[in-house]
């Protein structure tokens, strides 16, 4: 009689697998799954979209500042900037504010050739911003939605053994493993997208402080 108990769960458990539970499960968990799947997918698109970005912003920071520790006065850096970037924009918009009224008062030109610059510089760090609480919104929700597929399917399941006569391990197994399902996918979409956020967070406040640096900088030179 064991023998044979053991055999018929042996024969359950091979026959189950994640793609057959999958698509044997409730409509309302495979909806659950498929919006946490495009959930995933957009978050992986915005970390890969974010993480070039980003490279960009660091090699332009890089390659400027290179530029820019050269031998050269204000006058020469201003007509012989290399590329149309960020740091050049910074730099020009500053610059050109400042020797915007030559026989103004330099302090009060530098003053403002300094808000500009911030102005510019804010802007920039704006447009790296964007989207990145989409990853956060992502990241908090997409557990829960989750755990509402998986309490919705360990109801349905439980719900349907109200049918069964004699129930047994083998009958109430599938339904819940198919709504754990929901939560497995609901992490996956959620761990990436809250590790990314952080990292790219991080990574944005470095930029910002490398252009605070720039700006106070330049308004140094200005105010000599």
């Amino acid at each position: 009689m064991d023998n044979i108990t053991i055999v018929n769960s042996a024969s359950v458990n091979d026959s189950i697998s994640i793609l057959g539970l999958i698509v044997e499960a409730d409509f309302v968990v495979q909806l659950v799954m498929l919006i946490l799947v495009m959930m995933s997918i957009y978050s992986w698109t915005v970390i890969l979209s974010k993480k070039k970005i980003l490279l960009d912003s660091k090699r332009d920071i890089k390659n400027f500042s290179a530029y820019f520790s050269t031998d050269k006065t204000l006058n020469e850096l201003q007509s012989q900037i290399p590329s149309s970037s960020t740091m050049a924009d910074i730099f020009s918009s500053g610059y050109k504010e400042f020797t915007h009224l030559e026989l103004g008062d330099k302090q009060a030109n530098a003053e403002r050739a300094y808000r500009l610059m911030n102005t510019t510089a804010n802007s920039e760090i704006e447009r790296l911003d964007s989207n990145l609480s989409i990853l956060a919104m992502i990241a908090s929700s997409s557990p829960y939605i989750g755990l509402f597929g998986t309490v919705w399917g360990i109801m349905h399941s439980f719900i349907g053994l109200a049918s069964v006569k004699q129930a047994s391990i083998a009958v109430v197994a599938p339904g819940i493993a198919e709504a754990l399902i929901a939560t497995a996918f609901g992490l996956f979409a959620a761990i990436p997208a809250t590790i990314a956020y952080n990292r790219l967070s991080s990574k944005i406040g470095d930029i910002s402080h490398q252009y605070t640096a720039f700006i106070e900088k330049m308004f140094v030179i200005f105010q000599r």
